[in-house]
């Protein structure tokens, strides 16, 4: 059972189906898985991508300065952080967003303690905005935030219930991994996620699960201790 977690959710999912914009049915969803983890005791740290928005590699490629792209994404981060915590409000859970770089008052400016004083008193906390440097993303910024305050496991929340051997939306004959060790994930290059987040939980021992996180209860189950998606460790 993990007592204390780092979810890291997708932009594209809060924008349901579509993967665009800020779909309010499917952000109430996650509150939702959230909020009844919470209340059963889990404790919950989230970091939640900007791509449904804004995503500043994609904006790079299409002419935007790479420095400035990437703040437009770190912004599109915290628009999202906020959405979803006000969701779990809806759903009578202390949810506190924290950004990486000042941005009072709209949000409270990150400092681990905390962060971690929020989860400890049956709060959620949400830490928007990466790392708050460009070239890095949310991914890197969920590794280094679950190292941070001390996660028992950093969960990636996906439409796929594990990683593969290869994409199972493309190749039917693709196999799932029960669980995979940090360098067989290396050798047979599987996106688990991108290089320096990896580099980050294989030299900090942080366990990664990937699990689909939009079946209903799949959340819960997996911090109660049940086999969901794929475990990623040393």
């Amino acid at each position: 059972m993990y007592r204390r977690v780092l979810l890291k959710l997708s932009g594209e999912s809060l924008g349901g189906p579509a993967g665009e914009g800020i779909n309010e049915e499917w952000m109430a969803r996650y509150a939702k898985e959230v909020a009844s983890a919470v209340k059963s005791g889990h404790q919950v740290g989230i970091v939640v991508g900007g791509g449904n928005i804004f995503r500043g590699l994609s904006g790079a490629k299409a002419g935007f300065e790479r420095v400035d792209a990437d703040k437009m994404g770190m912004l599109a981060t915290v628009i999202n952080s906020l959405g979803l915590a006000m969701a779990l409000r809806a759903e009578g859970i202390e949810a506190e967003v924290f950004t990486a770089t000042p941005m009072e008052p709209v949000a409270n400016y990150y400092m681990r303690d905390k962060a971690v004083a929020v989860l400890e008193r049956g709060g959620v906390a949400l830490i928007a905005g990466g790392t708050g440097n460009p070239f890095f993303t949310t991914d890197s910024g969920a590794a280094l935030r679950a190292l941070e305050i001390g996660a028992d496991a950093l969960l990636k929340g996906t439409r796929v219930d594990g990683v593969y051997t290869a994409d199972p939306e493309k190749d039917p004959n693709a196999r799932k991994y029960g669980e995979l060790t940090f360098d067989k994930a290396l050798a047979d290059h599987l996106k688990v996620m991108d290089a320096t987040a990896f580099a980050l939980c294989e030299q900090g021992n942080m366990p990664i699960i990937v699990f689909d996180m939009n079946r209903e209860g799949n959340l819960g189950r997996l911090l109660s201790g049940e086999q969901i998606g794929t475990v990623v460790h040393k």
